[in-house]
């Protein structure tokens, strides 16, 4: 569905160049000389990179019907993991390259957002925030100012991340999934 450069908003599917693309940013410029453009930055589903691309107010671009779905992070199989839809049931399976850096916080039976096309399940979105327990880490030393105010952890996933110097084996933290740092201990 063809649809006009005034209708573009954050979170938009477009196909651009043959590719699925997710509007991240949109700037409306409108110079003293010359006509009005959009300046879009766009995030390719597959890849993740992300474009910049600019289109005069003429323009139509081509929108996707992306479809959101809760799913289940279920099990993997070594290079492929498994979700089960909430609504219909349905087993998909993901590759472990299309979730990149994800893999490192995927959590047993963890809700995720789905983004669907086709039947098809194109990306995986992970809640902003986890809540997992420290498996590994080295007991800190109160008062060593010598080492950063950081050490590093294994958590649940098997991921290493930098923790402060007060926590230790068995705590629950939070952790922000988008960037990979600690974000507090929490009380369960």
């Amino acid at each position: 569905m063809a649809i006009t450069i005034n209708e573009v908003a954050k979170g938009l599917a477009l196909n651009v160049d043959g590719n699925i693309c997710i509007v991240a940013d949109f700037n409306h410029v409108k110079p003293a000389k010359g006509s009005a453009f959009v300046r879009i930055k766009l995030r390719n589903l597959q890849t993740g990179l992300v474009i910049e691309r600019t289109y005069r107010s003429a323009e139509t671009l081509e929108d996707i019907p992306l479809e959101e779905r809760r799913m289940q992070y279920l099990y993997n199989t070594g290079e492929a993991y498994h979700f089960m839809d909430q609504t219909t049931f349905e087993e998909h399976v993901i590759q472990k390259e299309s979730l990149g850096d994800m893999i490192n916080f995927i959590l047993d039976n963890m809700e995720v957002y789905g983004f669907v096309y086709n039947d098809k399940v194109l990306k995986v979105e992970l809640p902003n925030f986890i809540v997992t327990k420290i498996t590994e880490t080295e007991p800190g030393v109160k008062g060593d100012s010598s080492k950063s105010n950081s050490k590093p952890a294994k958590i649940e996933t098997g991921a290493t991340i930098q923790v402060p110097l007060f926590v230790d084996v068995g705590d629950d933290i939070k952790i922000d999934t988008r960037s990979g740092e600690y974000v507090e201990r929490v009380k369960r």
